[in-house]
């Protein structure tokens, strides 16, 4: 095992984490992938195309494979970057084995099995977690059938779950998943997006220790549940939303928000979603923390020879470093699996509340922009993505 590859970002986390990075493996996961495809394993073993195929087809087109191609993110530490698939970074991990695989291409699965030299390997997803006793399993399939594998996946022993993005279609679909593993107190982690780069927890740290004062307001462009950064700041629920300008759905398929509006929590936080935010910009009595083009700002009143001033301080590290593939995302679910880390940053419970606040958005924009009370009452509601989730 080379750690170096695993551990190649950790000179941007702060020392205590470098610390637990550096510390022997106490524990020993047991892992299984389910779905095979580009954030399953492909990314570390070919360069992405952009081959339309159907979701439904047990064999997908499969690009030119290089066996031994090593991770291509360059703009980490270290001589390789990290891995992009969720394979991949199990099977770096210290304290993980990798043991078994689900995929119904024979073709990609017989790739797998070569790829790390292991034999446990199925068609069927649910015989694997049954056989193979798994303590994390990755949900790295569409969209369609993540919902019922992330609840099977609790249901049959899991101790942590992660689960690709878009995490569900409907609000049923993401409520049976925050359930399951609530209940079994399972960490679900739901989607490699920036929001999981450890910068974020730093960010919220600072927020938490006052460093710009009370939370008055979050900005943001969207409010993105394939990929969002802001509900992670929220600590109260959703209230109401009113939104405007969304469009019909799209030639891929998809018919996410695209227009703007606000949402208003219970203690009264205003979140706007706005074309031209930055990814998240949070804005307190005394100062401003921001997070745009894969860069953290922060701003903070001082006391100056020209009286008190905001102005911009140097950021903490860790700062943000992409790409933020599978590494990440896996490392919060351990993380909790440990007991250092109660919830994973994006976790499917903080998901889940931006899959209804964007279901929410369209709805008011329907409406004219009226106000839209949540939680909604139609848990058949859901959103339609691109033709390959």
């Amino acid at each position: 095992m080379n750690r170096r590859n695993f551990f190649a970002g950790a000179a941007m986390l702060p020392a205590a984490a470098q610390a637990q990075s550096a510390a022997p493996a106490k524990k020993k996961y047991r892992a299984g992938v389910i779905g095979l495809g580009w954030t399953g394993l492909l990314y570390d073993l070919a360069e992405r195309t952009g081959e339309k195929f159907s979701v439904d087809d047990i064999q997908r087109p499969t690009p030119k494979l290089d066996m031994r191609r090593r991770h291509y993110s360059h703009d980490h530490p270290g001589e390789e970057g990290l891995p992009q698939s969720y394979s991949v970074a199990l099977s770096e991990r210290p304290d993980v084995e990798l043991v078994a695989g689900a995929e119904r291409d024979p073709k990609r699965l017989a790739v797998f099995g070569e790829r790390f030299g292991l034999k446990a390997l199925y068609t069927d997803a649910i015989e694997m977690m049954r056989k193979e006793r798994l303590d994390i399993v990755a949900v790295c399939t569409n969209a369609k059938g993540r919902s019922f594998l992330t609840v099977k996946a609790a249901e049959m022993g899991a101790k942590g779950i992660v689960a690709e993005k878009p995490m569900c279609h409907t609000l049923a679909e993401a409520g049976a998943m925050v359930k399951a593993c609530a209940d079994r107190k399972i960490p679900l982690s739901a989607g490699a997006i920036t929001t999981t780069h450890p910068s974020f927890g730093r960010a919220k740290q600072l927020l938490r220790e006052g460093v710009i004062g009370g939370l008055i307001s979050i900005d943001t462009r969207g409010p993105g549940a394939q990929h969002q950064n802001w509900a992670y700041f929220v600590d109260g629920t959703i209230a109401w939303v009113s939104g405007t300008g969304d469009k019909p759905r799209r030639e891929g398929g998809s018919d996410e928000f695209t227009g703007q509006g606000m949402a208003v929590t219970s203690d009264g936080l205003v979140i706007h979603f706005r074309h031209g935010a930055p990814g998240v910009r949070l804005s307190g009595a005394k100062g401003e923390i921001a997070f745009d083009r894969y860069r953290w700002t922060l701003d903070v009143e001082l006391d100056t020879p020209a009286g008190r001033q905001r102005v911009t301080s140097p950021w903490p590290d860790p700062q943000f470093v992409p790409p933020y593939h599978s590494v990440y995302t896996i490392d919060d679910v351990v993380a909790c699996m440990d007991g250092r880390m109660d919830e994973p940053k994006n976790s499917g419970r903080r998901v889940a509340m931006a899959l209804e606040v964007e279901i929410a958005l369209k709805e008011s924009s329907r409406r004219g922009g009226a106000k839209v009370e949540l939680p909604l009452a139609d848990r058949s509601l859901g959103l339609n993505y691109d033709w390959f989730r």
